[in-house]
């Protein structure tokens, strides 16, 4: 299956309960982010298993990583996350019309 667009590629990715935790941690961290072995310290994941999950959520555009030295940090796409939400969250509240087909009982 191809996931053509950028909000669902996004939503897709964030359907992974490890990786919704990973981005959960990352929102909390703020701009600063975490380093690698800080979330899997935190989230008691494998690295190999952290670097699969977070793989797939830079590939979404939804985490930055950024090499400071040795150290790679991975901190939130803000913009994206908002664009995301703003996606989510359009239209909220304004009403759905229903029209009839002729002929349905």
């Amino acid at each position: 299956m191809t996931i053509s667009s950028s909000n669902a590629r996004a939503l897709a990715a964030l359907g992974h309960d490890a990786r919704l935790d990973i981005y959960r941690i990352l929102v909390k961290a703020g701009e600063e982010g975490l380093r690698v072995g800080d979330i899997a310290e935190h989230l008691g994941l494998a690295a190999s298993t952290l670097a699969h999950h977070l793989s797939t959520l830079v590939d979404a555009k939804l985490v930055i990583q950024e090499k400071r030295g040795r150290e790679v940090f991975n901190r939130i796409d803000y913009p994206v996350m908002l664009k995301l939400s703003t996606f989510l969250t359009s239209g909220c509240c304004e009403g759905v019309t229903l029209s009839v087909k002729e002929g349905a009982d």
